[in-house]
């Protein structure tokens, strides 16, 4: 179970402070799918790198598995399950994908069907990408869906992914939201999904809406994505709506 207990992250530009983050709790239960959704620069990827360790709140405590983690780095979090998949995924030159699906695995031995079968979650053929480099030579898009094949590998207890749909086509983001699918049904991870994506928004158990640095509104995609969708001419009533409803 993951537990924020009234996180803030504030940044300072010259004499002006600027909190990014507001006094956020919030609870997420074990093999849930939640998707954090809002406007753009509203906190959410913020969040999201602050449960993952790649940002450091200026207050509150970051607890996993009943642990406080709030002091962890990166590498610490990632050894107790925890995953993260970036907008924009770094690039390894000299490293090939099936050394980086390998290292991400922690089996020397991994078979090619196995690499196969985590890249073909992701709409790609082994035998295209397999001896491919991880370098410049790959799409925005094709790195992105290796990163997430990596992350199946890993096979993480929770794993937050930033934006999955971002530069991909839409038949790979068909196979992509057919595996989160999979994954939630078979109850093996917990999974944060920031997205603006329907499709991905209606897989939720919960949708957290992040507005202005604070959780403007939580609740089942049933109720939340109507409200969402309606949003077409003006304020939208999930973000207007004053205080958050916890």
């Amino acid at each position: 179970m993951l537990e924020l207990r009234s996180v803030g992250y504030t940044v300072h530009e010259g004499d002006t402070k600027l909190d990014i983050l507001k006094d956020i709790s919030l609870t997420i239960d074990d093999h849930k799918l939640v998707v954090f959704t809002g406007p753009n620069g509203g906190g959410k990827t913020t969040l999201a790198k602050i449960i993952m360790g790649l940002v450091n709140p200026t207050s509150g405590r970051i607890i996993w598995n009943g642990q406080d983690i709030t002091g962890l780095g990166i590498t610490e979090r990632a050894r107790l399950g925890i995953s993260y998949g970036f907008q924009q995924p770094p690039r390894f030159k000299g490293l090939t994908v099936r050394d980086l699906l390998t290292l991400a695995s922690g089996d020397e031995k991994m078979s090619k069907d196995r690499c196969c079968q985590y890249l073909t979650k992701v709409g790609l053929c082994a035998n295209d990408y397999l001896d491919r480099e991880v370098d410049v030579s790959l799409s925005g898009g094709e790195v992105k869906r290796i990163e997430i094949a990596s992350i199946l590998a890993r096979n993480s207890q929770l794993m937050i992914f930033d934006e999955p749909e971002a530069g991909i086509d839409l038949w790979s983001f068909a196979r992509l939201t057919e595996t989160f699918e999979q994954i939630h049904r078979t109850g093996s991870a917990t999974m944060i999904i920031i997205s603006h994506q329907e499709r991905i928004i209606s897989l939720a158990d919960e949708v957290i809406v992040v507005g202005d640095g604070s959780i403007r509104h939580r609740g089942s995609a049933a109720d939340i994505l109507p409200q969402i969708l309606a949003d077409t001419l003006g304020g939208c009533p999930v973000l207007t709506k004053g205080g958050a409803d916890l």
